[in-house]
């Protein structure tokens, strides 16, 4: 239910575009609704990981909105804080999403549940940086470190990783909580770009602190495109480009 609200509320705040890295050279490039015809969305085979880049609390919104459009519906690993508020919490419950519970000795429970709905061939997705950066501008930036939960989940499981790059959430909600509800309530007229790019599926090695980094190469990868695909939709229509890609770093 939560993956198909965010695909039904966010057209009305934002316009999402999905596109994605080919598998192989008959591979085709996602598109939104209006070109989807000629080019088919990608796939997120089931039992896969999705670790995306977290820069907003409207991140969520936007990501389970693409992977809606893309047939998934992911459980979700999230801060363990969500399920104290009311409804939002049933829904999470009722869905098997994940609580995590940071800096206890239940953190871990969350990687064994996550480990479950991956062998009952759930897509699982995870935030590799394990929370939300402290900024307050709407620009872009590359993830952060990333913490070592999806490099052992990968590991315990053999799921493969999806990587998956968004940009363009921070124009929805970002700064204090007046920003932030600001940011929402204009979003309908102002409709800002929202970019989603998925790498292709990885297989990440043994060794933590290894598979750690590749995984942040790849996201970093995504997020770079996803900031390059609203570069060139910008460019194509004419309009001055947003704060997206490597080079939007202004505090």
């Amino acid at each position: 239910m939560l993956s198909r609200t965010a695909a039904l509320l966010l057209p009305a705040f934002g316009h999402l575009r999905i596109t994605a890295d080919p598998a192989d050279p008959a591979a085709h490039t996602a598109a939104d609704p209006a070109s989807a015809a000629a080019d088919p969305v990608p796939t997120v085979a089931p039992g896969s990981i999705v670790a995306a880049n977290h820069t907003s609390l409207a991140d969520p919104v936007v990501v389970l909105a693409a992977l809606h459009r893309l047939g998934a519906r992911p459980v979700v690993l999230a801060t363990a804080g969500l399920w104290r508020i009311p409804l939002l919490g049933t829904l999470l419950r009722h869905e098997g999403h994940i609580a995590v519970h940071r800096g206890t000795a239940r953190a871990a429970e969350s990687l064994d549940a996550a480990a479950e709905a991956l062998a009952a061939g759930r897509v699982v997705l995870i935030y590799g940086e394990g929370g939300l950066p402290r900024r307050r501008d709407s620009g872009e930036r590359p993830p952060g470190p990333f913490r070592s939960g999806l490099a052992r989940l990968a590991h315990a499981t053999g799921a493969p990783v999806v990587p998956l790059g968004q940009a363009g959430s921070r124009r929805l909600t970002s700064g204090g909580t007046a920003k932030q509800l600001a940011g929402l309530a204009t979003a309908p007229v102002r409709r800002p770009g929202l970019y989603v790019h998925l790498g292709a599926p990885l297989h990440l090695p043994a060794d933590t602190a290894e598979a750690t980094a590749r995984a942040h190469h790849a996201v970093t990868a995504a997020w770079a495109a996803a900031g390059r695909h609203a570069a060139a939709r910008h460019a194509a229509v004419g309009q001055a480009p947003e704060a997206t890609g490597p080079e939007a770093t202004a505090p």
